[in-house]
């Protein structure tokens, strides 16, 4: 017996191999889940690959394929490692996918709210809207609303900076700015100042002081969801065996870990444990437990420099085979479990790697120098089954209906417990639609559901998400087949083979196909005047890359420049962007000169070289023989440029005949006058050539002109008729 104890799992070798154990081309599950923190109203959830929504429960862990609605009273919190992502009421938010660097929200209407801590380089943040696809780039506070129509989105930035991308084309919004899109295939937007916090946003802000404030941060990493919620609900101890141990407050006589909750199948990690409290989250899925001083109190070991592992549940089941004759219950057989106790590894039952086993007992607890080789948990001698009142048993119908434990709990003799065999950390139970979908509405009704028109609604991705999960009536026949041991890639590859498509993502890319990394010009428009045009989106893989450039220098420039339009022209060298952004600045000085400044502002694609043109040259227009048909065109183009603007009723002259006018104005240049008068007043005062009869006749003002001109002619002849008289008079 003191050998057996000695055996610790730090230390125990292979004697039979574990299913747990993967090979390479399987990968490994994710290290990270979104917890449901909070919930306050109706709060509805749909499991990942169903179509059906139950309401949602305290504790659940989120994964790609999971969705939530609030109703009209509803308001909730996803805790996803430091990250705090808050649902206000008429919100539907889904999960197109969640892995250890990936977070990719669908919000399809509502109000979201993310506080956003810590974002690694290679993580990426993406809520994606039915108007356009906003990319987090720094750690910081940010609001997204979607109306009920799904046309209009506005993405407001209270600390941090944003990239919204949709219709091949981007944009950024920084620290104390808004953005408003308006539009599905080709959005407008515009950048503003936001609105100030409301009351749902101070709520938001009252909860991120809360978790900023936790003493609890000093025992355990920020990463490890449910951190926040220990101060209220337990105290600290730091004991020389086993260091800090959290001792809950308020507990029930009797209580053991994992009683007060159920069991439901979650994939890909199969059973699941789901606590009631409202701390229940971080102690039941990370750390020990142990029994202490006459009572439970958890051990979540040395903090780490790396994110914690998420495990659906440190226990051990006892029992749970059909053929089990220790825990039989009724006409059946029981399920039972104890939780493990500090020093204890955790082999999953799931497919994971040796590196994964290594990861989640290495972050949790103090245990080093593990050997993974076939480790058989049957052998190990386990300190909590021996604990008075550690060992938990239910029916095998409570376990997999979903049922709640406390109420359904199966009273055995500790020496019954004690000598059921150990089956290992996954209870050998076929999952059912109940053990997946939990039904309990208040008052049995059903549960809420957003309207159609919402979970039909297309969003646009910045990044494409994985295929929808298979759904669980397709996988059902083959769990039975392996009972408690979630399927392989392999066999869900199969399935979904087999399987027509279920599920559709209904998302469409943010870069049309053709458009990635500078085809055509920017899809979305300025919706007014003075906005830097937006660039064109780079390609999906690189924008990871551009996230890491701007979370480093970057971002003290960007907050000193609140709107640095030369940041973004570098992107502009692509070929088709150039045309579009490098004649406007050319043009912007000469129509600078004009009184209006509503000419320097909208006139730019419209006004570039003939208004220009015809300032500089008033003659050469002349060539085109219609001068009449010249001289509209510049007077007419500004006009439609200016139609805000009141200049229009000033400039009707083009129709007018412009030209009459100036010349009647300008009668200094006698060259341009002198060959249009002939025509038109000058030909009855020709016919009289005598000179003496040109001041007789009234019209005295046009003749003036042409006496100066004939001036030199009665010179010339009194210079003649003087020579003649000199040669008389010899």
């Amino acid at each position: 017996m003191r050998i057996a104890r000695l055996l610790t799992p730090a230390l125990v070798l292979a004697f039979l191999p574990t299913a747990g154990f993967t090979s390479a081309s399987t990968a490994d599950p994710p290290t990270r889940v979104g917890r449901l923190s909070f919930l306050r109203g109706a709060v509805s959830f749909r499991p990942a690959g169903g179509d059906d929504w139950a309401d949602a429960s305290l504790n659940y862990p989120l994964t790609t394929g999971d969705h939530l609605w609030s109703d009209d009273d509803g308001r909730s919190e996803v805790s996803l490692g430091s990250t705090a992502i808050r649902l206000a009421r008429y919100t539907a938010v889904g999960f197109l996918e969640l892995d250890d660097h990936t977070s990719q929200l669908r919000l399809s209407q509502g109000s979201v709210q993310v506080r956003l801590r810590n974002l690694e380089e290679d993580d990426s943040f993406e809520i994606d809207t039915p108007n356009g696809a906003i990319s987090l780039l720094r750690p910081g506070s940010y609001v997204v609303d979607v109306d009920s129509t799904g046309d209009t989105t506005i993405v407001t930035v209270r600390r941090g900076e944003a990239e919204v991308t949709a219709a091949g084309s981007s944009f950024s919004v920084r620290s104390d700015q808004a953005a408003t899109l308006v539009g599905t295939d080709w959005p407008t937007y515009d950048v503003h100042d936001p609105l100030a916090p409301d009351e749902w946003e101070d709520w938001c802000a009252s909860r991120d002081r809360r978790a900023d404030n936790a003493r609890s941060a000093s025992y355990v990493s920020r990463d490890m969801p449910g951190y926040e919620d220990l101060d209220d609900y337990g105290d600290w101890r730091v004991t020389p065996t086993y260091g800090a141990v959290w001792v809950p407050r308020g507990v029930v006589g009797g209580w053991a870990p994992y009683r007060y909750g159920h069991w439901a199948w979650v994939e890909p990690w199969g059973w699941t444990w789901i606590d009631d409290a409202p701390w229940g989250f971080a102690p039941f899925h990370y750390g020990r437990w142990v029994y202490w001083q006459g009572g439970w109190g958890w051990v979540p070991g040395r903090v780490v420099a790396v994110r914690p592992v998420y495990a659906p549940a440190l226990v051990v089941f006892v029992g749970g085979g059909g053929s089990s004759l220790y825990l039989r219950v009724g006409g059946g057989s029981g399920v039972g479990w104890f939780p493990l106790a500090p020093g204890e590894v955790y082999v999953p039952g799931y497919r994971v790697s040796d590196a994964y086993v290594r990861r989640v007992n290495v972050t949790n607890v103090n245990i080093t120098n593990i050997r993974i080789t076939n480790i058989d948990v049957t052998r190990v001698r386990y300190k909590n089954r021996d604990v008075a009142n550690g060992v938990t048993v239910v029916t095998r119908e409570t376990f997999a209906g979903a049922r709640p434990v406390d109420r359904n709990v199966v009273v055995v003799t500790r020496e019954r417990a004690s000598a059921a065999p150990v089956v290992g950390t996954t209870a050998p139970v076929a999952p059912t639609r109940e053990s997946v979908l939990i039904r309990r509405g208040p008052g049995g009704g059903p549960a809420r559901r957003p309207p159609d028109v919402t979970v039909r609604r297309q969003v646009v991705v910045r990044n494409t998400p994985p295929l929808p999960p298979v759904p669980f009536e397709a996988r059902e026949r083959e769990l039975r087949a392996h009972p408690g041991r979630p399927l392989d890639d392999a066999a869900v590859a199969a399935l979904r083979g087999r399987t027509p498509a279920h599920g559709d993502p209904l998302v469409r890319p943010a870069t049309p196909p053709g458009r990635a990394g500078g085809g055509p010009a920017p899809g979305m428009r300025p919706a007014r005047q003075g906005l830097p045009e937006a660039r064109p989106a780079p390609p999906p893989e690189e924008r990871r890359g551009r996230g890491r450039q701007r979370e480093t220098a970057p971002p003290a420039d960007q907050r000193e420049r609140p709107a640095p339009v030369e940041r973004r022209a570098p992107p502009t060298e692509r070929p088709a962007p150039v045309e579009r952004q490098t004649p406007p600045p050319a043009e912007r000085p000469a129509p600078v000169e004009r009184p209006s400044p509503r000419e320097r502002q909208r006139p730019q694609p419209r006004e570039k070289t003939p208004p220009r043109d015809e300032r500089e040259r008033p003659a050469p227009p002349a060539p085109p023989a219609p001068e009449e048909r010249q001289a509209p065109p510049p007077a007419e183009r500004p006009a439609p440029v200016e139609r805000p603007a009141p200049r229009e009723r000033e400039r009707p002259q083009p129709r007018e005949k412009a030209p009459p006018a100036e010349e009647r104005e300008r009668p200094a240049p006698p060259e341009r006058p002198a060959p249009a008068q002939p025509p038109q007043a000058q030909p009855p005062e020709r016919p009289t050539p005598p000179p003496a009869e040109r001041p007789a006749p009234p019209p005295t003002e046009k003749q003036e002109p042409e006496g100066r001109r004939q001036g030199p002619e009665r010179r010339r002849r009194a210079k003649q008729d003087s020579s003649e008289t000199r040669r008389e008079k010899p």
